[in-house]
């Protein structure tokens, strides 16, 4: 199996929004404009978070404690304490390999609940 490259987008910006709502964030900066501007010449890309999308990946990981805690576990090191691959092994005592085969699954597992809510929708 090979990780799914739009469950991997629904991840990363799941797990940004998961950020943001543990920062107390409200949509609003936390910054004012004037200090936020890069004056360097160099301007990285902001990458907005779609809240609606979060909340739905937040559900379909949510439905991960149920039977496959291992996925919800691997996913939430992964995506929201930000241990890396290795960081995850070691936390949870297992090997990288086995690390990179729950990502794996998680993403079919997940891409298979979101293909059921589809069908569930229509």
């Amino acid at each position: 199996m090979a990780r799914i490259e739009w469950v991997k987008q629904r991840l990363d910006n799941w797990a940004m929004w998961k950020a943001k709502e543990e920062s107390g964030g409200l949509g609003f900066p936390g910054q004012s404009s004037f200090l936020r501007e890069d004056h360097s010449g160099y301007r990285e890309a902001i990458i907005p978070i779609d809240d609606c999308d979060a909340s739905v990946t937040n559900d379909a990981v949510e439905s991960l404690k149920d039977g496959r805690w291992h996925l919800y576990e691997c996913l939430r090191l992964i995506y929201l304490a930000d241990t890396g691959i290795r960081g995850a092994a070691q936390r949870l005592g297992k090997a990288e390999s086995t690390i990179k085969a729950q990502l794996d699954q998680a993403d079919h597992v997940l891409s298979a609940w979101f293909a059921d809510r589809a069908s569930r929708r229509k």
